[in-house]
C-alpha cells in the first residue's frame, strides 16, 4: 500500500510544480506582453503627434456693402468678376486664378495674367473648378446667389468710392490695408507735382479733354470714369471745358457726335481708341480742332485705359507725362 501511494504522491508533486511553473510564465508573458502593448501605443501616439494638422484657413469678418461677411484672411485662390477691381489684387500681390474679359484685355496686367483663366459670370462650372476662396463681383453679376454656394462673395458698387478709397478698401479686404495706404498717399504726391509741372509749362488756367472713340461711338467723360479722368482734373487740378462740365461731369460721360467734337475740345486732348474705326481723324471736322492742329493729343488703347486701378494709373500717370511734358 505504502509502495503505491508514494509514486502517486511525488506524480502530484510534480503535476503542482508545473502548474507553479506554467503560472509563473503566463504571469511573466502577459507582463511582457502588457509592456509591449503599452510601448505600441505610445510609439503609435507619439507618430500621429508628430503628423502635421491640417487647419482650416483663417476667417475674419469683413463688412462689406451689404453686411459682414465671413472671408479668409489671406485669400489664395481670388476669382475677380468685377474687372474693375482685377488691378488693386494684382498690385497687392494677391494671388488671382480668374478675371474676366474685360480684364484680360488690359494689356498692362499681361504679366501678371500669364497662369490666369479667363472667366465669366455665366460659367458657373468653369468658377466651381477655379476651387476660390474668396470672389469678387459686382451688385449686378448675374448667378450671385450661385457664386456664394461656391466661395465668400463680396460685391462692390462701381463709384460708390473715390477710386482711391476703393484700392484702399480691397486692400482691407485682403489684410493688406497698409501697403494699400502708402501707394495711395505716393500716388497723390507724385501726380500733383506732374500737375504743377504741366500748369507751370502750359499755364495755370490749361484744360483738356478726355474723349474715347469705342464701337463706332464718341465720348467725353467727367472726372471720375476712369480714362484717365482722375488723374487729370482730381490729382492734377487741371481744367475742364464748360461744355463737358455741363453734359459729362453728372452721369460721368457722354456720347457725342464728331460734328460737335469742337465744342468740348480743351487746349489738349488725351485719345482712348478702340483703332476699330480712325475715319473720323480723316474729318476736316476733327484736323481743325486747335488741340489736334498744334499736336497736342495724347492717345493711348482704349482696352488699357478703361480702368483706375493702381496698375493702370501708372501707366495713365506715365503716360501724361511724357504728352504733356515731353520734348
Amino acid at each position: 500500500m505504502r509502495k503505491i501511494f508514494m509514486p502517486l504522491f511525488i506524480v502530484f508533486m510534480l503535476i503542482i510544480a508545473a502548474c507553479g511553473n506554467n503560472t509563473t510564465n503566463n504571469a511573466n508573458n502577459n507582463t511582457t506582453n502588457t509592456s509591449n502593448s503599452i510601448a505600441s501605443n505610445a510609439a503609435v501616439n507619439n507618430s500621429q503627434q508628430e503628423q502635421p494638422t491640417t487647419t482650416e484657413p483663417q476667417l475674419v469678418t469683413y463688412q462689406s456693402e451689404n453686411g459682414p461677411i465671413q472671408v479668409p484672411a489671406n485669400p489664395q485662390r481670388v476669382v475677380v468678376l468685377a474687372s474693375f477691381n482685377a488691378g488693386s489684387l494684382l498690385a497687392l500681390e494677391v494671388p488671382v486664378v480668374g478675371v474676366d474679359e474685360w480684364a484680360a484685355g488690359n494689356s498692362n496686367y499681361a504679366d501678371k495674367l500669364k497662369d490666369v483663366a479667363i472667366i465669366s459670370e455665366d460659367d458657373i462650372e468653369g468658377v466651381l473648378n477655379l476651387e476660390p476662396d474668396l470672389i469678387i463681383a459686382a451688385p449686378t453679376t448675374a448667378n450671385l446667389d450661385k457664386f456664394k454656394e461656391i466661395a465668400p462673395t463680396i460685391t462692390y458698387t462701381y463709384g460708390a468710392l473715390d477710386y482711391l478709397s476703393q484700392h484702399i478698401e480691397i486692400g482691407k479686404l485682403v489684410g493688406k490695408e497698409i501697403e494699400a495706404q502708402a501707394w495711395v498717399d505716393d500716388f497723390k504726391a507724385r501726380a500733383k507735382q506732374v500737375g504743377d509741372d504741366i500748369k507751370a509749362k502750359h499755364g495755370d488756367s490749361v484744360t483738356v479733354t478726355v474723349i474715347e472713340n469705342f464701337a463706332k461711338q464718341m465720348y467725353v467723360f467727367g472726372n471720375n470714369w476712369g480714362r484717365g479722368t482722375e488723374i487729370l482734373y482730381q490729382e492734377m487740378g487741371l481744367g475742364m471745358t464748360q461744355k463737358v462740365a455741363d453734359m459729362a461731369l453728372a452721369d460721368g460721360y457722354y456720347a457725342l457726335s464728331v460734328e460737335v467734337l469742337p465744342q468740348y475740345a480743351g487746349d489738349f486732348i488725351v485719345l482712348s481708341n478702340d483703332g476699330a474705326d480712325n475715319s473720323f481723324k480723316d474729318t476736316d471736322t476733327y484736323k481743325n480742332i486747335p488741340a489736334v492742329s498744334n499736336g497736342h493729343v495724347i492717345e493711348a488703347n482704349a482696352a488699357d485705359f478703361f480702368f483706375n486701378d493702381p496698375i493702370t494709373l501708372e501707366f495713365q500717370l506715365q503716360l501724361f507725362v511724357d504728352g504733356f511734358l515731353g520734348e
